[in-house]
């Protein structure tokens, strides 16, 4: 028997806000939505479960999350990116245990379905975030990333990339339909300091031989593109010390993107900050997908990428936390907010970044750029049932007179009352329920031991 959820507001996004809605779940799925009166009248048998002061729309998408780093929230403040990123790595493999991993992306988990989002898009070397999103009932895609920045080493990093992907398929396959369902493998090239041309190549053939989704950190930093340029900045300098040789081919990312072939994969390139009109012609091109972090862009100093650019262009751009080692949290809906704020106050243009186009990237945009678009991003009939409620009955959100405005100006992640994937309700306003948040919080609390001596 369907179920009626009724709320103040409906925001189907692909289609008009509905005051006084009602939206229909027939097991995993949407069946229909619209006024409440309406919707009361086509299903009178159904059991109606009413929200009240709340705005109901399509499950959050967070086009770029780390899962596994939830624990180094504000653990490494350095400025200096490259750094940064080396202190990072060095911390996460000598103090943490895969168990520890585990916890942390089971945090993560809990802090995503706490703030709204029901699909995330993860990028790790580890085996954590494919199993702690199988046991939080989340959807996505898991990035399993490879390394070597060393020509030498290209096929011994494939080998090792090859074995993992195996590995993660197998688990997917014995864990049954739902999570086959729900969830997709693909690779991630970590980025071009990391990764040789080498590796670059035969990652791109073997995504493409496979069918695998593709994502990359791309034009992120100055540090990247003086490697790329001439072999110079602070990622020339590492490499030179650990006696790696490079061959900068003397352009952009993107650009050496193309030579290498990987842009055939039409893969979700990840911040693209440092870009030209030139550049995102060649991705427009080549369909590539964009996931825009405005905050970690700007708490790391490396800029504002030029979203109004991708968009007019026709790519596919959704938002992304990053992880909250550069973030500090994972809340989509703030990230809307300072990406709205962040693109008017560079563009100086008031008009810039709607709440409308907001909403659209942290939903149906960033299901587009995952290839999601048919299954989620949406409140319509015959997508999965992914939905997200969020309380207008707040001191600092009310009164609402639009319900877009009014969620992505004056609301956050805390201000989420249910999320729901599938049909099943993941977080009841209260607790998850698919995670046991006391016990991950218990062995949080001794990581963060390890991590802060």
């Amino acid at each position: 028997m369907p179920i009626i959820y009724s709320a103040s507001w409906v925001l189907p996004v692909t289609a008009s806000p509905v005051r006084q809605g009602a939206v229909v779940i027939d097991g995993e799925i949407f069946c229909d939505v619209g006024p409440y009166d309406d919707i009361v009248g086509r299903y009178p048998q159904s059991a109606v479960i009413d929200l009240g002061d709340c705005v109901l729309l399509p499950g959050l998408i967070n086009t770029h999350s780390h899962l596994e780093l939830t624990a180094f929230r504000g653990r490494l403040e350095e400025p200096h990116f490259q750094t940064w990123i080396r202190q990072l790595i060095q911390l996460k493999s000598e103090r943490l245990t895969p168990d520890d991993l585990l916890a942390c992306a089971r945090l993560g988990c809990c802090e995503a379905l706490r703030s709204g989002i029901t699909s995330t898009a993860d990028t790790s070397d580890a085996a954590a975030p494919l199993d702690a999103l199988i046991e939080s009932g989340m959807r996505g895609v898991v990035f399993q990333e490879t390394f070597g920045p060393d020509e030498s080493q290209a096929e011994e990093a494939l080998d090792s990339l090859k074995r993992k992907l195996d590995l993660h398929f197998e688990k997917i396959s014995a864990s049954g339909r739902d999570v086959r369902a729900r969830l997709k493998i693909g690779v991630s090239p970590h980025a071009p300091y990391s990764v040789s041309a080498r590796l670059f190549r035969l990652t791109a053939e073997l995504a493409i031989d496979r069918r695998l989704d593709v994502a990359i950190h791309t034009a992120e930093s100055i540090d990247e593109s003086r490697l790329l340029l001439d072999g110079s900045g602070a990622f020339g300098e590492s490499l030179r010390r650990r006696g790696i040789a490079f061959d900068p081919p003397g352009c952009s990312t993107i650009r050496y993107f193309e030579q290498l072939g990987v842009l055939e994969t039409a893969p979700l390139l990840i911040h693209c900050v440092r870009v030209d009109e030139s550049d995102i012609e060649l991705l427009a091109r080549h369909n590539a997908r964009i996931s825009h972090c405005p905050k970690s862009n700007a708490k790391l100093g490396h800029g504002v990428a030029p979203l109004a650019a991708f968009q007019r262009a026709g790519l596919k751009v959704g938002l992304g936390t990053d992880s909250v080692a550069s973030n500090n949290n994972c809340d989509l809906i703030e990230e809307a907010r300072f990406g709205s704020l962040i693109h008017r106050a560079t563009g100086l243009n008031a008009g810039a970044c709607t709440h409308d186009q907001m909403l659209r990237l942290m939903t149906i945009e960033g299901a587009r750029a995952l290839g999601l678009e048919k299954v989620t991003g949406s409140i319509e009939s015959g997508k999965q049932a992914d939905m997200t409620a969020i309380r207008l009955d707040r001191p600092h959100n009310s009164p609402a007179y639009d319900p877009a405005t009014a969620v992505i100006f004056s609301s956050s992640g805390s201000d989420v009352a249910l999320t729901m994937v599938a049909g099943r309700v993941l977080y009841d306003g209260d607790q998850v329920m698919t995670i046991d948040e006391a016990e991950v919080k218990r062995t949080i609390d001794l990581i963060r031991l390890k991590l802060a001596g």
